[in-house]
């Protein structure tokens, strides 16, 4: 491997089996026994289906990862990014060695320090100290590495008055801050972060992307991020991986890989089910039979056209109230707005189909990909249903004179200006 590279990944594969653990694999042992005394390939490594959420299957075997290839340098800022199911977590456990490869190998030239879930290695019965020491030695630093950096750590997560407290009595917070603290200022030379950040409130979360960029940039340290958070990512980042069901589509720049990412997460801007209640969306309470955003204005969605957004659904609810609430998110996954709209206020839901329509204005967003949220509730405590991005659509950019590069910001709106010539008399 080469002296600057930090991470190889040679054809990782990862297969897992459905089902209840336990359950029906004796004989599958058995074959598997025989054809290693034979010094035959694994017979179930032949068979398996990628992981693709959104069909129902045929074989019992997924492979979370098929032929990962890539290598990452010293110092670079991978970012991983792919819809739910992608294999971004596993990926991360391969590398931090909480499970193993079924196929294939890492070469690793440094130490790794992990922090892929809220607390990962810390004993609640013990102390904040001891769980900073305790770390420590699990990622194989001496005590006296880890008594310079512990008034750091400390500060940074802000908990030196509970520090000598069983961490089992620390709220989330508190316990992510740590437990963040530990991992980024430890001496590792490859630092690994899966979504913790969504964990901790904004203040934190911005603490947290100023220490990692501090880690990778200032101190040289490699630094592997998983997030939902497209402008984090870009933040943080300079280069990134795209995998899709298990599979890596894309390695390259930060930026080419999220326009990667959101043009694969669009959807066409509508979702149908053809009024078949058996294949629409929802529970007991309420059925998504269609969601369509179509401009207002032309053919394409873009900034200047507005567009309306067509909300079909079947209510089993009876003599209750129903508000329905639309958030619009962008591929950073800021929410740009949340609104509500009372289907029904004096108890008279009836049963039956229902048809909302709302209509956003031309230029007021920027150009980009969007997505909606739906949240169907009789009030904050009686929520009937909850789905989120039900449909993906891109607004497309527009010329401005010879420019088409999309401009910066979230909201592009077309102001009036006045202009006035006064001479050279003041």
């Amino acid at each position: 491997m080469n002296t600057n590279t930090a991470i190889k990944a040679v054809n990782i594969s990862k297969q897992y089996r459905l089902g209840e653990v336990g359950t029906g694999t004796l004989s599958h042992d058995l074959n598997r026994a025989w054809a290693k005394l034979r010094g035959k390939e694994d017979p179930f490594l032949k068979i398996g289906e990628s992981n693709d959420r959104s069909t129902r299957g045929n074989s019992d075997y997924v492979w979370s990862l098929k032929d990962i290839n890539f290598e990452i340098e010293k110092g670079d800022a991978v970012g991983i990014i792919g819809r739910n199911g992608a294999g971004k977590s596993t990926l991360l456990k391969l590398l931090s060695r909480v499970t193993k490869p079924t196929t294939g190998y890492f070469e690793v030239n440094g130490r790794i320090a992990s922090l892929l879930e809220v607390g990962t290695g810390f004993n609640p019965e013990m102390t904040g100290r001891e769980n900073i020491f305790l770390n420590g030695a699990i990622l194989g630093m001496r005590r006296n590495e880890i008594k310079r950096k512990f008034d750091e750590i400390v500060d940074f997560a802000g908990v030196e008055r509970y520090i000598d407290t069983p961490v089992k009595r620390y709220s989330s917070g508190m316990y992510v801050r740590l437990a963040f603290a530990v991992a980024a200022h430890l001496e590792s030379e490859i630092l690994i972060v899966d979504e913790v950040l969504a964990v901790g409130d904004a203040e934190f979360q911005k603490k947290c992307l100023g220490k990692m960029g501090d880690v990778s940039k200032g101190e040289g340290r490699t630094v592997l991020f998983v997030s939902h958070n497209m402008a984090a990512v870009k933040e943080l980042c300079n280069s990134g991986i795209l995998l899709v069901n298990g599979n890596v589509d894309f390695k390259g720049g930060i930026l080419e890989t999220v326009e990667k990412y959101q043009k694969y997460s669009q959807n066409g801007g509508a979702f149908i089910a053809n009024y078949n209640l058996d294949t629409a969306i929802g529970n007991e309470n309420i059925k998504i039979l269609q969601f369509e955003v179509k401009p207002s204005e032309g053919n394409i969605l873009q900034i200047s056209s507005g567009f309306y957004f067509d909300l079909e659904f079947y209510s089993n609810i009876k003599n209750k109230n129903l508000a329905i609430t639309v958030e619009l998110k962008n591929a950073e996954e800021l929410i740009i707005f949340h609104h509500g709209y009372w289907v029904t206020e004096e108890n008279d839901l009836k049963e039956g189909l229902y048809n909302i329509k709302g209509f956003i204005p031309g230029n007021i967003l920027n150009a980009g990909i969007y997505s909606f949220n739906l949240i169907f509730a009789e009030n904050l405590n009686n929520v009937y249903f909850i789905y989120k991005e039900i449909c993906t659509f891109e607004l497309q950019n527009e010329t401005l004179a010879r420019n088409t590069t999309k401009l910066p910001g979230i909201i592009r709106p077309q102001i009036k200006y006045q202009y006035e010539y006064k001479g050279t008399d003041i």
